[in-house]
């Protein structure tokens, strides 16, 4: 699977209904054997508990410049369990059944140890409209 937006997540974000720069906007970092991108899915309860492996906590320092989402770097503590392949974003809401999902990231490959696993965005952005 190529990394993609959520076309629920376009949908919302043409209409206005998010402000990613103000949202509380989290990446989870997941196991693609227990997780599959599916483009009908729009919201955090289509990604399955086993799937998530790490949760982030809100990302900072974003913006939104000439068409681009950015934010800092994130950092996942002690983390412990299967293989990760992908990161999805998402807007944290509190509850997972209205959480929209943004967007499916591949291309990672890194088996938990126990320890911190950081995530570098591209220098270009997480990612471009």
């Amino acid at each position: 699977m190529a990394s993609a937006l959520y076309p629920s997540f376009k949908q919302l974000l043409l209409s206005g209904g998010i402000n990613l720069t103000s949202a509380d906007i989290r990446a989870i970092i997941v196991d693609s054997a227990d997780y599959t991108y599916s483009a009908s899915h729009d919201f955090l309860d289509d990604v399955p508990g086993a799937g998530r492996v790490a949760v982030s906590s809100a990302l900072g320092s974003k913006t939104v410049t000439s068409g681009v989402f950015d934010a800092a770097d994130v950092t996942y503590s002690s983390v412990t369990g299967d293989s990760v392949e992908a990161i999805v974003l998402y807007h944290h809401t509190g509850t997972d059944a209205t959480s929209e999902l943004i967007a499916y990231i591949d291309g990672i490959t890194v088996t938990p140890n126990g320890g911190s696993i950081q995530v570098q965005w591209n220098a270009s952005g997480i990612f471009a409209l």
